[in-house]
């Protein structure tokens, strides 16, 4: 079969062999498979990455010097079966999967391990117990869109955003533009967007963002105060706690510091909007904390793969929230499939090309710095290679 892989930084098409299904997998025909930041970071960063998840865990994580087939998001039919499975589908079946298989006891993430080949081939193999049907009617190109989906499913419902709240996504790439998808889904009003590529802003409008800010010119955070009104500096913070005072202590025998309590449960003390970070380059974390208003939520999406600081007085002064995500569980990669499947959620916004096996080393250039592009997707059978 033909396949692409990523060695020492090169991709180029190769000749593989057919994979056997093992116990408890299935081969699957690749029908569609899309090319994920993940990939981007790893073809150039891999060993990085192997340190850090060696360090928690995971030694086979892929390095510079393998050869490896990327691809973890994709959908593909039911070929074969392994000894062991249940055989729950007909041969032809089209699938999903969450991208790590089993071989003995360990586990691996198919894409990103050169002991489970990915999707930039013909033929892959998946756990069955991690495989999905693809419900009636799904294309296979949005059904390709199940994982990186439900990594910004994920990282909303880490959020904890609620539907009045304002949220703020910095980066407007592939995983900036699901999280959007993912937070209109979720009902929330306002979404303000931030990127520096006006091709982008305007995919983040067609994905649902209600304002989109070019930050060069335009602040996020401005943006932000025009739904609602946020603590932008340390003189309006102490301001809050002597007017709640004042307040309070005019009305004799009430028990104000319960009633403090009672509003800060509820929701009416000040705080500031939630962000998404989608963009992982060093600097961003840094300067979201300078930036963003007094008691904001700031959710980590965006993976930097190089070291980075920032300056840990500024959070702390501002009381703001860090919380860093990282992928999903199968229950919600399940529930982002059906919410493709009942159009809660339209991907068709982010696919802006695809290309062939032989056109992948050139979408990987293009989307090291796309101006236009957002999700890239792949199809084995076709012999196109242009953008």
């Amino acid at each position: 079969m033909k396949a692409v892989a990523c060695q020492h930084g090169e991709l180029s098409v190769v000749e593989l062999p057919t994979p056997t299904p093992g116990p408890g997998q299935v081969l699957i025909r690749v029908i569609r498979a899309g090319i994920c930041g993940s990939d981007l970071h790893a073809r150039t960063h891999g060993d990085a990455g192997a340190d850090v998840a060696d360090e928690v865990g995971y030694p086979g994580f892929m390095r510079s010097a393998e050869s490896v087939v990327m691809g973890h998001e994709f959908t593909g039919d039911v070929v074969a079966y392994g000894p062991g499975c249940r055989r729950r589908w007909p041969p032809g079946t089209p699938v999903v999967s969450v991208p790590m298989i089993k071989h003995g006891d360990d586990a691996h993430l198919t894409g990103l391990s050169a002991q489970a080949p990915g999707a930039y081939a013909d033929l892959m193999l998946v756990a069955e117990d991690l495989t999905m049907p693809v419900p009636d009617g799904v294309p296979a190109e949005l059904a390709a869109l199940t994982e990186p989906l439900a990594v910004a499913h994920h990282a909303v419902r880490r959020g904890d955003v609620g539907k009045r709240d304002v949220a703020v996504v910095i980066g407007c790439g592939p995983i900036g533009l699901a999280v959007i998808l993912m937070l209109k889904a979720a009902g929330i009003r306002t979404v303000v967007a931030s990127d520096l590529s006006a091709g982008r802003r305007g995919l983040a409008r067609r994905c649902g963002a209600d304002i989109a800010v070019d930050p060069r010119t335009d602040s996020p955070w401005q943006a932000s105060t025009q739904k609602r009104r946020y603590l932008t500096s340390a003189t309006d913070l102490f301001d809050t706690a002597f007017s709640a005072m004042h307040d309070l202590q005019r009305l004799p025998g009430l028990p104000w510091a319960k009633v403090m309590r009672v509003a800060e449960r509820v929701g009416a003390t000040p705080r500031g909007p939630v962000v998404f970070e989608c963009v992982g380059v060093p600097g961003i974390i840094e300067d979201i904390c300078s930036h963003a208003p007094f008691r904001s939520r700031v959710v980590v999406v965006g993976v930097c793969m190089q070291p980075d600081t920032f300056r840990p007085a500024m959070p702390i002064n501002k009381e703001i929230e860090l919380r860093f995500v990282f992928a999903y569980d199968p229950g919600e990669f399940h529930d982002t499939l059906q919410m493709i499947a009942d159009a809660k959620v339209d991907p068709r916004p982010l696919i802006t090309a695809t290309v062939g096996l032989g056109g992948v080393a050139a979408a990987f250039e293009a989307l090291g710095s796309a101006e236009h592009h957002a999700k890239v997707l792949i199809d084995p059978t076709s012999d196109d290679v242009r953008l």
